[in-house]
């Protein structure tokens, strides 16, 4: 049984309406601006999001020292209950402890960061 779906894919960028604008232009859709988070809704409903990342080093493809950069939100239906799963299958968490917020955020047993979202 799956613990979560796919909620949106994240892409951390220094400039997040650029981003958009050029995956609009590739893609089609419609740019939802909110300032560091820019979502783009796909013709197909799919979303694309990018968040301003301060710092951001972009990756170099192929290269072991600035491997590529992602990460995943995954909606869920109870935060607790998905926690405790992703845990049990070895995710670690990196940032959970304000549980007042609406998601948290977890390592893959390989270390690519994801959250998991309040649906």
């Amino acid at each position: 049984m799956a613990l979560a779906t796919l909620d949106v894919v994240v892409l951390d960028c220094p400039e997040p309406h650029a981003l958009a604008e050029f995956y609009a232009a590739v893609l089609g859709g419609t740019i939802n601006d909110q300032g560091e988070w820019v979502e783009l809704r796909l013709p197909d409903g799919k979303r694309l999001a990018f968040q301003e990342a301060p710092g951001f080093v972009p990756p170099k493809w192929p290269s072991a020292e600035h491997s590529q950069q992602f990460h995943l939100d995954l909606q869920v239906d109870d935060l607790d209950t998905a926690e405790k799963g992703v845990l049990d299958l070895g995710a670690k968490p990196l940032d959970t402890e304000d549980r007042t917020r609406t998601f948290r955020v977890y390592a893959d047993p390989a270390g690519h960061p994801f959250c998991l979202c309040a649906g």
